[in-house]
């Protein structure tokens, strides 16, 4: 039996009222009205590298896969083996069509035996909820896409674990600080049942907590007032990019998209081709193909920085071998980074390179991801 949920055509947050009484800069983000920026996006972004930011990501989609072949269907669905997670594990995926193009990707959570949580982006949730519908004829699984229905509310820093063990019960506390990377447990915070993951989007520590719409407010206010205890401040969607690229982190619409596949992204380690799953045929063919592009991170030497969709070239400035994807002035580095897909030819590290930064040829060199890594 497969089934799956309907999504609000029209998605709000369960926290836009607590984003406006803060003042709140908002965006558009995938058709949701997500905060911006509260105050400054170079002061959230330190405090993320340095204390601690908290972010609200409710719009990010949460799929429940249940029953006998939960496992099954995910190894079919998407490129890894996800029957292979651990309860309380998580493992990251992609969700490939039959050309091989990325689709998604995605976190998998193993909550129980037969019961996974997949989170998917905000903009291809529905996307990936109506494929793996799709996917799961024939299994005996049940898909139910959560999405409208859970927030998502993450703490990132220095100070993560502290602010989430100054809110669990004591003897919660151990759970909390001895849960691993990519791991995921349920947890009591603030009072509130929620499901804790330590996971993120930023480079540095921290927690992803799970929570119903009903629950949300509570929560982040609990979470708001032990974050500013700490030095901390509420961080939106600006500082996030940011501190994702800072990270080495991919974003999907920029780095992955249907024309990219997983093996030009960097991504081929994650596709298990041993099994059969949808766009394994067209995976198959393309690992066993010269790549022609790959996608590299680049150092400017100057102070301006590469911009999505600004053009590579080679050191001279005479022949086009690239774009860029994503780009910014690095608040914790100091200097532009960017990712951009290159020629195979120009993806050796320490390979000058200029970039087209408004008319002008700007000195770039590749350099290994991530650009920042925390101590």
């Amino acid at each position: 039996m497969t089934t799956v949920s309907s999504v609000s055509a029209s998605p709000a947050s369960p926290l836009l009222e607590e984003h406006a009484a803060l003042e709140t800069s908002f965006t558009d983000f995938a058709g949701w009205q997500m905060p911006l920026k509260y105050g400054s996006e170079l002061t959230e972004h330190r405090a993320v590298r340095s204390t601690a930011g908290l972010f609200d990501l409710s719009h990010m989609g949460e799929i429940a896969i249940t029953g006998p072949a939960a496992g099954a269907l995910l190894d079919h669905a998407l490129v890894g083996e996800l029957s292979k997670i651990g309860i309380g594990r998580a493992k990251y995926s992609l969700v490939c069509n039959t050309d091989g193009g990325v689709i998604d990707d995605l976190v998998v959570y193993r909550l129980a035996e037969e019961r996974f949580l997949v989170v998917a982006n905000a903009s291809n949730a529905p996307t990936v909820a109506r494929e793996l519908v799709l996917r799961a004829e024939g299994f005996d699984a049940e898909v139910d896409d959560q999405s409208a229905r859970t927030a998502l509310i993450a703490v990132q820093g220095p100070a993560a674990q502290d602010i989430v063990q100054a809110l669990v019960p004591d003897e919660q506390v151990a759970v909390v600080t001895e849960l691993k990377y990519y791991a995921v447990t349920p947890a009591s915070v603030a009072g509130i049942d929620v499901l804790l993951a330590r996971t993120g989007y930023t480079g540095e520590d921290g927690f992803e907590l799970y929570v119903p719409n009903a629950q949300a407010v509570g929560l982040w206010r609990a979470l708001l007032d032990a974050t500013a205890d700490r030095g901390g401040v509420p961080a939106g969607l600006a500082c996030r990019d940011t501190l994702r690229l800072e990270a080495g982190m991919a974003l999907y619409g920029h780095e992955l998209t249907l024309d990219t596949n997983p093996y030009e992204a960097g991504l081929g380690k994650v596709v298990r081709l041993g099994k059969k799953f949808v766009g394994r045929d067209a995976l198959q063919e393309l690992s066993q193909r010269p790549i022609e592009r790959v996608l590299v991170g680049l150092r400017g030497t100057g102070r301006r920085a590469a911009r999505a969709h600004y053009t590579v070239y080679d050191a001279a400035g005479q022949t086009a071998v690239g774009v860029v994807t994503s780009g910014a002035l690095s608040p914790t580095l100091g200097y532009p980074i960017a990712f951009a897909f290159v020629d195979a030819a120009a993806q050796e590290s320490g390979t000058e390179l200029t970039v087209d930064v408004r008319g002008k040829k700007e000195p770039f060199v590749v350099t290994p991801l991530p650009f920042y890594r925390r101590s």
